[in-house]
């Protein structure tokens, strides 16, 4: 239930003419729930006429919003966001056109917009909703358009700045930083590129903490980690590169600039150890040498690398356990596991994603090994496509069930029957931080004979629609009757979306 005052104030931003009159007389103190009503009610006019007027020097959307995980329906939608971007942009411009001469008369001391957090990429948001793609285009372009419009500015006031040898005085500093969130691909890379290099002097200066990018070649890649700030960047997300390993070799040494950086992945970067070609061992020595140079790193992720016989000598330089590891469709052999059961990593493990392995043999008692060493320490656990038969899982079942803390479980893809599923109902529900399990359809609940391969799995449309509704209502009548309404039960791999590890 909304205070009072905070429906006055959608009431105020309602009404945009008045509230924008009103601005001037309001007392500071009334700007930040004015922002979020503006938000939550989608009235960009008034968001942009808060954001021009702003008197704090800081404008952090997140914390104004009063959310550590916002919910979907609070999360500014796409016109808030480029009404926040255009409000900065307008900002700027006046106060250049003030800096050379103009007339004086607003009151906002804006310095700093953090808009990190407010994106998504997955296919829930709707359309309403900013892909952190578009958002990363639409704040390149403003800061163009402000740099722009400074060097427009600096020609017209030269004649009226000179002093008396000649020389043009510079203009007061004027700049805002905007901390955000960074996706980039080939289509955007130039534009971005230019950004980032021209935003170093600009008066609209990108800092980046999250930064994403696919599809770029080597060249790129580096052109693009070089322009960022490193103070802020906490995360560098470099996937579907189809870098290999010589491109990670030249591409991790310009890493050792962000010296924060806490979280690496390198997913799909087109590493088979299996094709042994000339270079590969000096290669792995120093891919593993460059991961060590990195002090702070808590989150690693090499999915889809085949790393088979060499997780050791890719994690042994590390200077600091880690706390999150996703090693999915890996290729890993059972002396790879043993290694990350016996390594400083397994008691510290958070978060740990094996999907894509085959646990039907000789991979399943060194997993138990693993769940037993990290059963203190572990939240999430992912374990989707799997091969992971009923009996199997009962095997893996004592394992799981020391993992006292578990918050998420990721089961999707594996062949299970009802009855097993049940069964692992009845004994996770006992986990007192269990949330979110990820199951698989039922092999008893597709239309003909179970599907004999992983793949067929995952076709939804093979599933009978009848007996899946049947068995899920029962399985929630089990969560009821067990008192753990609260966790949800759910085939849906997408809707849930993954974890962020570092805000957990």
């Amino acid at each position: 239930m909304h205070s009072l005052l905070f429906l006055c104030a959608r009431r105020l931003v309602s009404h945009r003419p008045g509230a924008r009159r009103a601005l001037d007389l309001l007392p500071a103190e009334l700007y930040p729930v004015l922002f979020h009503a503006a938000i939550l009610d989608g009235r960009t006019l008034a968001l942009r006429d808060l954001v021009t007027t702003w008197p704090f020097p800081v404008l952090s959307i997140q914390r104004l919003l009063g959310h550590r995980h916002l919910f979907l329906e609070e999360k500014p939608n796409k016109l808030c966001i480029q009404a926040v971007i255009l409000a900065v942009v307008a900002h700027l411009r006046r106060a250049l056109e003030e800096a050379f001469g103009g007339p004086s008369d607003r009151r906002c001391r804006l310095r700093v917009v953090d808009m990190t957090g407010l994106n998504d990429d997955d296919t829930d948001r709707g359309p309403e909703g900013m892909s952190l793609w578009s958002s990363t285009v639409a704040l390149a372009k403003a800061c163009l358009e402000v740099s722009k419009h400074q060097t427009e500015c600096l020609k017209r006031g030269s004649k009226r700045r000179k002093g008396p040898s000649g020389a043009s005085r510079p203009p007061p500093s004027i700049a805002v930083d905007v901390h955000a969130d960074l996706f980039v691909n080939a289509t955007s890379f130039g534009v971005l590129r230019d950004a980032l290099q021209t935003g170093t002097a600009g008066p609209l200066r990108l800092k980046c903490r999250d930064f994403h990018a696919e599809e770029l070649s080597v060249a790129g890649t580096v052109a693009l980690l070089e322009s960022l700030e490193p103070a802020g960047v906490r995360r560098v997300d470099l996937r579907f590169n189809n870098l290999g390993l010589t491109g990670l070799c030249a591409v991790l040494p310009h890493l050792t600039r962000f010296t924060h950086l806490l979280s690496l992945k390198l997913p799909y970067s087109n590493v088979d150890v299996r094709r042994h070609t000339p270079g590969m061992d000096a290669g792995l020595r120093h891919l593993a040498a460059q991961l060590g140079t990195l002090p702070c790193l808590k989150e690693l992720n090499l999915g889809s690398s085949r790393l088979s016989g060499k997780l050791r000598q890719l994690l042994g330089d590390l200077q600091a356990p880690l706390e999150s590891l996703e090693l999915a469709f890996c290729s890993l052999l059972p002396g790879d596991l043993a290694f990350l059961s016996q390594s400083l990593h397994a008691p510290a493990l958070r978060k740990l994603d094996l999907s894509g392995h085959d646990f039907s043999h000789n991979l399943l008692q060194p997993l138990r090994s693993l769940l037993e060493k990290t059963s203190p320490s572990l939240l999430h656990l992912d374990l989707m496509e799997c091969r992971l038969t009923d009996a199997r899982l009962e095997d893996l079942l004592p394992a799981l069930c020391r993992c006292s803390h578990l918050r998420s479980l990721g089961l999707f893809g594996n062949p299970l029957t009802t009855l097993a599923l049940k069964t692992l109902l009845r004994q996770t529900v006992v986990l007192p931080d269990l949330r979110l399990v990820v199951y698989p359809y039922p092999v008893d609940c597709y239309n003909q004979e179970p599907p004999r391969s992983p793949s067929a799995l995952l076709l939804e449309d093979a599933v009978d629609e009848e007996r899946f509704t049947t068995v899920s209502a029962e399985l929630c009548r089990m969560l009821v009757s067990s008192g753990r309404a609260d966790v949800v039960w759910t085939p849906s791999i997408c809707r849930h979306g993954a974890i962020d590890y570092l805000a957990s």
